[in-house]
């Protein structure tokens, strides 16, 4: 969809990202799991992930680093928006705790759209601004560490925990966000799930089928609708599940790999974090400038999908009144 459907846009002003202290190797594995850091790096492309922590604790690290990039405290932000499918509480959202550690006095709910929450979030973060909100606070955060079996060495290698969080500011004009695409089909529910006090089930063949066909379909469509082409994009920054999956959609949308974010080998897959710790790290790195066209692109559990072509923001001037 075509995202200039009112005067009030938005645009990020700020990012953050939180890691767990306990760091884990593909040789943590080859000690106690029939596999080899050989068969995990040529399958997945991870070599490292993280362990720990609290979903609400990550997502307050990384807030609190957003929130003090732009220059902004906890009453300045209207509306906690947390990305998660692994809330620490059934009841209530994390979100909750999040906003009462930050000092935020607005709203705060958590969004559960899996692997594609957080590009979910960014849309439903520009509709409240669109709507009349000024400044929000959203988070992608998981300890999927909580829910994979750790003796299964078919999931364990690869799901990982972690945060990321960006602050959207409301703008005079149509702000950053140019087009986006969501999607779910349920009828793939039990290609990958967890039920309640149980460990994530996944088959992963055709996971990986439906995946390359969601996110090229998916990117295309939010190309499309913003008047963009794979040549226009500056950088892609896709769900980070597998670089077999990333490779193989890069290679049909025209993509050189060049062009795309990958932080796999340094976080494994972190869900609805996995998107904003990727972006990040291409922002620190210098990969994206003030004008540059960002595609952002998910699939996950659901199946969902989701992408968002966005021109990166200058950082100055840039709230509205």
């Amino acid at each position: 969809m075509n995202a200039h459907l009112t005067d009030r846009g938005a645009v990020v002003t700020g990012w953050g990202t939180a890691l767990p202290d306990r760091r884990i190797t593909n040789a943590d594995f080859e000690a106690r799991l029939d596999t080899t850091d050989e068969w995990i790096t040529e399958r997945t492309g991870m070599k490292v992930r993280y362990h720990g922590g609290t979903t609400a604790g990550l997502a307050i690290d990384a807030g609190r680093r957003a929130m003090e990039m732009a220059g902004l405290t906890g009453t300045d932000i209207d509306y906690v928006l947390l990305c998660t499918t692994t809330p620490d509480w059934h009841v209530p959202a994390s979100a909750a705790r999040v906003q009462e550690s930050l000092g935020i006095t607005g709203g705060a709910s958590d969004l559960n759209a899996a692997c594609s929450g957080f590009v979910y979030g960014l849309v439903h973060a520009h509709a409240l601004i669109g709507m009349g909100l000024r400044r929000i606070l959203l988070i992608g955060s998981e300890t999927l560490s909580r829910i994979t079996d750790q003796e299964d060495r078919n999931t364990a290698i690869l799901f990982a925990d972690g945060a990321g969080a960006m602050v959207i500011e409301a703008v005079d004009g149509p702000g950053q966000l140019l087009s986006f695409d969501m999607g779910n089909d349920g009828t793939a529910i039990e290609l990958l799930y967890c039920d309640i006090g149980d460990h994530l089930k996944m088959v992963g063949k055709e996971v990986f089928r439906r995946a390359v066909t969601v996110m090229v379909e998916s990117a295309r469509r939010s190309m499309e609708q913003a008047g963009v082409t794979a040549d226009d994009l500056t950088l892609v920054v896709p769900h980070q599940a597998n670089i077999r999956i990333i490779e193989a959609a890069a290679s049909r949308l025209g993509l050189s790999m060049e062009s795309v974010a990958v932080s796999i080998h340094r976080y494994g897959n972190t869900s609805s974090a996995s998107i904003p710790l990727a972006l990040v790290d291409a922002i620190d790195e210098g990969r994206v400038r003030a004008g540059d066209l960002v595609l952002l692109v998910g699939f996950g559990a659901g199946m969902s999908w989701a992408s968002a072509v966005l021109r990166w923001p200058a950082m100055d001037g840039r709230t509205a009144s």
